[in-house]
C-alpha cells in the first residue's frame, strides 16, 4: 500500500510542476518584455532618426490640409503640397507625416523623385486623441522644413 501511495504524490508532484512551470515562464518574460511596440517613437525620437539630428526649420512653403475637427479619429483626410520646385538637382525628397499624440508617431514616409513633378501626398491617418499633425519635408539639398496644424478628434480613435 505505500508503494501506491508513493507513485500517486510522485505522479501529483509531476502533474504540478508541469503546469506550475510554463506559467512561472511566461509570468517572467511578461516583466522583461517591454511595454511599447517595436515601431513606437515619440515625437521628438521621429524628428531626431529622421534628420540625423539637424531639426527642422518651420516653413511657409508647406500646405498642409487637414480637418480642424474629425469626427472619425479612425480616419482623418491628411493633404501635403510643397511649394517647391522639382528640378533635377533641386526638389523635394520626402515628405514625412508625424503626429504629436500616438504611441508612433510616424504615420507616413513618402520618398519622391524629380519624375514626380509635384510635392504632393495624400492619405488618411489614425488619430487617438486631440493633436497636433506635422509634415516634415527633406529637400534634395540636405535641409528639412516642417509645418504643424492641430485636429480635434471628438468621437471614435484609434485608442
Amino acid at each position: 500500500m505505500e508503494r501506491r501511495k508513493f507513485i500517486q504524490s510522485m505522479f501529483t508532484a509531476s502533474a504540478v510542476a508541469v503546469v506550475a512551470t510554463p506559467t512561472g515562464l511566461f509570468a517572467e518574460e511578461a516583466k522583461k518584455a517591454p511595454k511599447k511596440g517595436p515601431n513606437d517613437m515619440s515625437f521628438d525620437e521621429a524628428v531626431k532618426t529622421i534628420t540625423s539630428d539637424k531639426g527642422a526649420k518651420e516653413s511657409s512653403k508647406i500646405n498642409l490640409r487637414v480637418p480642424e475637427i474629425a469626427e472619425n479619429g479612425a480616419v482623418v483626410p491628411v493633404k501635403v503640397e510643397v511649394d517647391h520646385p522639382m528640378e533635377e538637382n533641386n526638389y523635394v525628397k520626402a515628405i514625412h507625416v508625424l503626429n504629436k499624440g500616438n504611441g508612433n508617431a510616424r504615420c507616413a514616409d513618402i520618398m519622391l523623385t524629380p519624375a514626380n513633378a509635384e510635392g504632393y501626398f495624400a492619405t488618411r491617418v489614425k488619430l487617438s486623441k486631440t493633436q497636433d499633425i506635422v509634415a516634415l519635408v527633406e529637400l534634395s539639398d540636405g535641409t528639412f522644413i516642417q509645418t504643424a496644424k492641430s485636429v480635434k478628434v471628438t468621437i471614435g480613435g484609434c485608442g
